[in-house]
């Protein structure tokens, strides 16, 4: 089993490290401190097993998970308490409180070979990421990944948003970022007072509307501070009028 241990913890990496000795099995094919190099070598590497730690800067156990998804399962390391961990222990292959015994790892090792005998974990994988954004709603910034590079885009600096089949394309300070997710879904996530859905396919952040624009007798068009133009529907209208008052 091809196992990616994530932590920024120099210690904590060489007692897994020391852990994971033990399984003859067992094939450690890379360390990570930080997200950005998680999702990386998780790409680029394709281990079957990632021992991740949930409190990481930058990024955390939870946005790796959302920006690797399924292609691999994840045993979560963490600090936090008993109710925590059994909020989530459904939702991956299992939870380790830090500090945690070689027994205890043994257990969760074998719980992984089991399960990745199975086939693989799309469905928990997913609930997991459900879950990972339900708890941090509203959202303060979007994860974009792009093959192997991630871009962490601030909501604060997102000017629009617009829907392209079962993507989205987010606008933000004159570039533009392909993201694998339903506008729906995303709008869900977003701050309300601050993003506005103006149109079936668009999401505008309220703050860069510079004016409302009649375009046809029936339609209306939202200029942007900096000169986009966006459709507004007949229901955003109201919406948006009602925002801007």
């Amino acid at each position: 089993m091809r196992v990616l241990i994530v932590d920024d913890e120099m210690l904590a990496r060489a007692v897994v490290r020391e852990y994971l000795g033990a399984h003859a099995d067992i094939d450690i094919v890379g360390e990570c401190a930080n997200g950005f190099e998680a999702v990386k070598a998780i790409i680029e590497l394709a281990p079957d097993l990632v021992l991740l730690d949930i409190q990481m800067p930058r990024l955390d156990g939870f946005e790796v998970a959302e920006l690797a998804g399924n292609q691999t399962r994840y045993i979560f390391a963490t600090a936090f308490d008993q109710y925590a961990i059994k909020a989530f222990e459904f939702h991956a292959l299992d939870y380790l409180l830090k500090p945690f015994s070689q027994q205890r790892l043994d257990q969760a090792l074998a719980h992984a070979r089991a399960n990745i005998a199975t086939g693989p974990g799309d469905a928990a994988i997913a609930r997991l990421v459900r879950d990972a954004a339900s708890r941090k709603l509203p959202l303060d910034r979007v994860l974009i990944r792009e093959g192997a590079k991630v871009h962490v885009v601030a909501c604060d600096r997102i000017d629009y948003i617009e829907a392209e089949d079962d993507y989205v394309r987010i606008h933000a300070d004159g570039k533009a970022h392909l993201k694998s997710q339903r506008l729906a879904d995303l709008e869900e996530q977003l701050d309300g007072a601050r993003f506005l859905r103006i149109h079936r396919s668009c999401i505008v952040n309220i703050g860069r509307i510079d004016r409302i624009e009649q375009a046809t007798r029936d339609s209306h068009v939202a200029i942007l501070k900096d000169g986009s133009r966006l459709p507004v529907s007949r229901s955003g209208y109201q919406k948006v009028r009602a925002a801007l008052l």
